[in-house]
């Protein structure tokens, strides 16, 4: 994955380097800003995870396995 962004990169280099130039400043900042909705993601992942494995619990005290 990172081969292929380093050669997309190089490609729009050499192709329009300005702005090659400004993805490569904007990026970080970029990151920065995802990175919350990031954590979100991750937040609402462990919360539907705690949901799921409690309304699943009474099928699992019954003895059932599912996987």
């Amino acid at each position: 994955m990172s081969f292929l962004a380093l050669v997309g990169w190089l490609l729009l280099f050499v192709l329009c380097w300005p702005i090659a130039l400004l993805a490569l400043v904007l990026w970080p900042v970029v990151w920065l800003i995802s990175l919350p909705f990031r954590l979100l993601g991750i937040a609402f992942d462990a919360v539907f995870a705690f949901l799921r494995a409690v309304l699943f619990l009474p099928a699992r005290v019954l003895g059932y396995r599912g996987r």
